[in-house]
């Protein structure tokens, strides 16, 4: 839980992230720390993460919900480092058919992220709109696409 605080502030810092209230990533830091994975500098704080959560309708299915790093730490790999540490440890824990993500249409380290993750890992990646624009109460919000990763072998 401790962690909720700096994650909060890596994800303002972030400036493309849709920014949750401080209280939720206290939260996510407590309830879902099984299927999140944080960065650490060389003093121990935190510097990028990667939360996410197993759908209760489809327990073999890991929703990553936002992926974070720290700007001093971008442009070395650390985001797709954490995001292949975190998958499979789900998929040791728990097994792992299939990772979903939305992405907006302009967040282009986003997209290349989780494109180069299913090349790596040799999966399909399906696309399709998931939450269109116009359900949101801000008249400026994109369209939220999902990324749908997977299947992955047993």
């Amino acid at each position: 839980m401790e962690d909720g605080a700096a994650l909060w502030r890596i994800a303002r810092d972030s400036e493309v992230l849709d920014l949750n209230s401080s209280y939720s990533y206290l939260l996510w830091c407590r309830d879902f720390a099984g299927t999140s994975v944080v960065a650490r500098d060389e003093h121990g704080e935190p510097v990028a993460f990667v939360t996410g959560y197993v759908r209760p309708d489809r327990p073999q299915t890991l929703v990553v919900w936002q992926v974070a790093v720290d700007g001093a730490y971008r442009g070395r790999g650390l985001a797709a480092a954490l995001l292949d540490a975190l998958t499979e440890r789900v998929a040791a824990e728990q097994g792992l058919v299939a990772v979903e993500t939305t992405v907006t249409p302009d967040n282009t380290a986003s997209n290349r992220l989780f494109t180069s993750y299913a090349q790596r890992h040799d999966v399909g990646l399906e696309r399709e709109v998931l939450f269109a624009g116009e359900l949101f109460p801000e008249d400026t919000h994109l369209p939220e696409v999902l990324y749908s990763i997977g299947p992955f072998g047993s």
